[in-house]
């Protein structure tokens, strides 16, 4: 007792050990984070001390709402719980859902003080690599409650996994005017900076190393490490991160704070809110005070009703399956659009592990799309900006014919095989569509990525190509839960990957990894497989990795909810083909169409 007593008393002094675990495995373990104590869980199977919950900053409520993150005030009176996941942030849905998705996404209704953290930390951890998950969903939904046992089991406990939640939706990137003159723009970033900072001063307490951080997200999350990569114009080097893996960041427009459509969103929202009226009175539209008096009135607003307007401008006012509030160029945090800026390689960390689906574009392209005049007006709803020399132009580089059999050249199965032929998830012009949205959203600024970390810095890149490889499956295989289409043999190798790059900033893996289910007579299991020693992209000759798999009984998946169906391959027989592939001529041309859309940055601002 006494023993204990006097380690409580250390830990209530704040002078704990570097990894602040209790020396006794029969207790839970605690963590002295100065702010506060938290008591965590020790999963013993797994070997590795479990903290959900951690505030990172204030709630950002009140007078706090559309401002800089803040500190969390100190509560040192008790040792608070850190065994449950703090409480999501307000949820919003895209424009245009379809009825049948509705019921697999969130509700709508979350809470304001979400600023939260999670910490997977293997037991005894000491100056590990650490990994950080920025989840995505448009920017509108998600949250940081994704389970990291399988991805360390899989990686032997070697780094330590913390997940973060930011501000979504209206809450996190409300622009204009007025969010710019009384409060910050692109609130969910800065809280991003909140928590990258929070790592590299205490993650040393978990037993981690903060000089080895890799910052990691899918999607929009992708996005963030994408526009944090980006931040501040890249001066802030490996000061919050060293590594970053990319899969499919999600770029949509990304217009100034003050262009016509943040600034249509921003009085939508204040329309649905009601402080467009009573009380605002007898002031000019552009008067200095009746901007400040509408932001004052959105301050304190009831949270309910500014989570419901949050959602219904969201869902009603973007353009297809798009998020009415998104990132903006602020000239500050965000100095400028991506395309430009990843051209001038001026980046923060060291090195990036990058890449994008090869059908990321199916669910965001509505199915009715079937003749030219579809997709002509399709481009004009999403990227209203395009002239009729722009559409033309942009049609010239993605021909279509009205055939089944026109798509571009993911290889499949078998290398004679058309991306159309193993996941039919569009023909003809409904997968011209369906490209020209991957590309211009996810894929090219993967490449943009990819070219911008060069010299001192190595990027590699990547296509998850296994069926059904739709917009984000890969992040299930990360996490160890994917389709039943993928093969153990692949999803090994996925997690050694990106466990890889976070240990040793290489994805490379073992030979054994890369050819899981090969004969061991064949080639493929006799030569070194190029997932061995991944190249490096180089802009002037570019290469990827192609993570794909072969062989199997074929089986249709259905994708109920999206209208989609999947041919697939099932069963023990299925060995993994991954391949090294020419980037630029990758679908026909890849390289070329993603150049055309960098020229157009200053029509559609990506």
């Amino acid at each position: 007792m006494l023993v204990k007593a006097c380690l409580v008393q250390l830990l209530c002094l704040g002078v704990w050990t570097a990894s602040a675990f209790p020396l006794f495995q029969n207790e839970a373990p605690s963590v002295d984070l100065g702010y506060g104590i938290y008591r965590g869980v020790a999963n013993e199977a797994a070997g590795v001390n479990v903290f959900k919950g951690i505030r990172y900053a204030a709630a950002p409520i009140g007078k706090l709402r559309w401002q800089l993150p803040q500190s969390p005030a100190k509560k040192r009176d008790s040792v608070i719980d850190a065994k449950s996941f703090g409480p999501k942030c307000p949820q919003s849905w895209p424009t245009g859902l379809l009825p049948m998705v509705a019921p697999l996404l969130p509700a709508i209704s979350g809470d304001e003080d979400c600023l939260f953290l999670n910490v997977w930390a293997p037991r005894d951890a000491h100056n590990l690599p650490v990994m950080v998950w920025i989840h995505g969903g448009g920017y509108g939904q998600g949250d940081g409650q994704q389970d990291m046992m399988s991805i360390l089991a899989a990686n032997n406990n070697s780094f330590i996994v913390v997940s973060i939640q930011y501000r979504l939706g209206a809450f996190g990137f409300l622009a204009s005017d007025d969010v710019h003159r009384h409060g910050v723009l692109n609130a969910g970033l800065h809280d991003q900076q909140a928590a990258l900072r929070w790592v590299q001063e205490h993650i040393g307490r978990f037993g981690g190393d903060r000089r080895r951080v890799t910052v990691y997200g899918q999607s929009a999350g992708g996005g963030s490490v994408m526009l944090q990569a980006m931040a501040y114009g890249g001066t802030q080097g490996t000061e919050l991160f060293s590594n970053l893996i990319a899969s499919s960041p999600y770029l949509p427009l990304q217009w100034g704070y003050s262009d016509a459509v943040p600034t249509r969103m921003y009085h939508a929202f204040v329309e649905s809110v009601g402080c467009n009226g009573t009380g605002l009175t007898g002031y000019s539209a552009s008067s200095a005070e009746r901007s400040s008096a509408v932001f004052d009135c959105l301050v304190k607003a009831d949270t309910a009703k500014l989570q419901r307007s949050s959602h219904l401008v969201s869902s009603t006012q973007s353009t297809y399956l798009g998020f009415a509030f998104v990132p903006v160029t602020d000239g500050h945090l965000v100095e400028t659009v991506p395309s430009r800026q990843l051209g001038a390689k001026r980046v923060n960390g060291r090195n990036i592990l990058v890449g994008n689906d090869a059908e990321d574009g199916a669910i965001f392209v509505p199915r009715n799309i079937t003749v030219e005049a579809d997709v002509v007006s399709w481009l004009k709803n999403v990227y209203p900006t395009l002239s009729q020399d722009n559409i033309t132009a942009l049609l010239d580089r993605y021909p279509s014919s009205d055939s089944a059999r026109t798509q571009y050249a993911t290889p499949g199965v078998g290398r004679a095989l058309t991306a159309n032929d193993v996941a039919s998830t569009a023909v003809s012009q409904l997968a011209r569509a369906s490209n020209i949205y991957a590309e211009a959203t996810f894929a090219c600024p993967s490449y943009w990525l990819a070219d911008a970390f060069q010299g001192p810095r190595k990027a590699y890149h990547y296509q998850y190509s296994v069926v059904a490889a739709l917009h984000g499956v890969e992040v299930d295989t990360v996490y160890g839960s994917p389709l039943p289409s993928v093969s153990p043999g692949i999803a090994k190798a996925v997690q050694h990957m990106w466990g890889s790059m976070v240990t040793r900033s290489n994805p490379s893996i073992s030979q054994t990894e890369a050819v899981a289910g090969a004969a061991g007579g064949s080639s493929s299991a006799r030569s070194p497989n190029p997932a061995t020693r991944w190249p490096a992209w180089d802009p002037a000759s570019p290469h990827q990795i192609n993570i794909n798999q072969t062989g199997g009984t074929k089986v249709t998946l259905p994708v109920a909810q999206w209208g989609i169906d999947f041919t697939g391959y099932v069963g023990p027989d299925r060995r993994n083909d991954i391949t090294l592939v020419d980037a630029r001529s990758w679908e026909g041309g890849r390289g070329a169409r993603c150049d055309f859309w960098k020229k157009l940055a200053d029509v559609v601002p990506l």
